[in-house]
């Protein structure tokens, strides 16, 4: 058995688990992102983890990690990896390897909005498409019927599918120079 089919097995006994618990609900989310004084870095905290996102030299950034736009594409591929483990443990298909490759366009002309360059160029990432590398002695149709379910359930997948609000407000700190 490869290690990806024992991992597999070990998260098929946790999903089962986690299902068969009483439901507490909605988690909380929370992240909280900072920059750095000199260097203009954002340090993003979530739980106990850090992450570091910058810009490159072009935007007066150091290039000591990568930035929102490319956030966002490693995020869906973290997402869409991560839900295919869920759901080929729970569909019990048997996978070697597994890897996701993402890609997205990213149009920075947009941040110039009096640029006629900028005009009908989205202020976000687009056009993302993803490509899912695995290896498995399951059937085509189950290896079809896990990806359908993947793009069910995939929660960044079906996000950025299907955007949601956001709410956001602005608090003025007194006394800080």
């Amino acid at each position: 058995m490869t290690t990806l089919r024992a991992y597999l097995s070990h998260k098929r006994e946790a999903l089962l688990a986690r299902r068969a618990a009483p439901s507490s609900g909605p988690v909380p989310l929370h992240a909280h992102v900072t920059a750095e004084g000199r260097s203009g870095v954002r340090r993003i905290r979530i739980r106990d983890f850090q992450i570091i996102s910058d810009s490159g030299p072009d935007l007066a950034g150091y290039g000591l990690g990568p930035g929102s736009p490319e956030l966002q594409a490693g995020v869906l591929g973290s997402c869409v990896t991560h839900i295919f483990l869920i759901k080929a443990a729970e569909l019990e298909i048997p996978l070697d390897s597994l890897d996701v490759d993402v890609q997205a366009q990213y149009d920075p002309r947009a941040q110039a909005p009096d640029s006629p360059e900028a005009e009908g160029v989205p202020v976000h990432p687009y056009d993302f498409r993803y490509e899912v590398r695995l290896s498995s002695p399951a059937s085509d149709e189950d290896l079809a019927r896990l990806h359908a379910e993947v793009e069910r359930v995939c929660p960044i997948l079906n996000l950025i599918r299907n955007p949601v609000a956001i709410s956001g407000c602005l608090t003025r700190l007194e006394g800080v120079a």
